[in-house]
């Protein structure tokens, strides 16, 4: 049992030569559940379209989307507001112990692929991964500008304080 807020495991000998659509459309509990898992305040939509499809020998691709509203607060102006993310998936997973293709580790382009865990690929789990990746580190909620407060230029001195103190003996 997993301890993230959505799971949905298929087998990949389940999975038909001709693949499989997905769509993972979680709770109002589980949005809740999703929204404190990842660090937002809510995640009031939420649907993940998936396909998986055979690929080579053994290996498995879940392509698709996540597609989300989530709501963060403002870096600037610390109000929550509500923002659309979109994610592109794109996974390859193979059997645990599959090799890599040769000179894989030296091509810094090249991605490895993910293991399949126990049979089965956790395409809920993939789909708050892919919600975790598409959060804004640095919200900011539209129209929101950042005015560095004024600096007064004898307090901006590392120097003034001492000058003040020098003032304060001098008395």
């Amino acid at each position: 049992m997993s301890d993230l807020p959505l799971s949905y495991t298929v087998s990949v000998a389940e999975v038909p030569s001709h693949g499989l659509d997905v769509e993972l459309t979680p709770t109002a509990e589980q949005r809740a559940a999703l929204a404190r898992h990842v660090g937002l305040l809510e995640v009031p939509r939420f649907i993940a379209r998936l396909s998986v499809k055979p690929e080579g020998a053994d290996g498995i691709r879940v392509t698709g989307t996540v597609d989300a509203a989530v709501v963060q607060t403002c870096g600037v102006t610390l109000e929550p507001f509500e923002a659309p993310l979109e994610e592109a998936v794109d996974v390859h997973f193979v059997p645990a112990g599959t090799p890599l293709p040769e000179h894989a580790e030296e091509d810094e382009e090249f991605d490895p692929p993910d293991e399949i865990v126990d049979g089965g690929i956790d395409l809920g789990a993939l789909a708050v991964e892919f919600l975790a990746l598409g959060i804004d580190p640095y919200p900011r909620k539209p129209g929101a500008v950042f005015e560095p407060p004024a600096e007064d230029s004898a307090a901006a001195s590392p120097f003034s304080a001492l000058a003040r103190l020098k003032g304060e003996n001098d008395a």
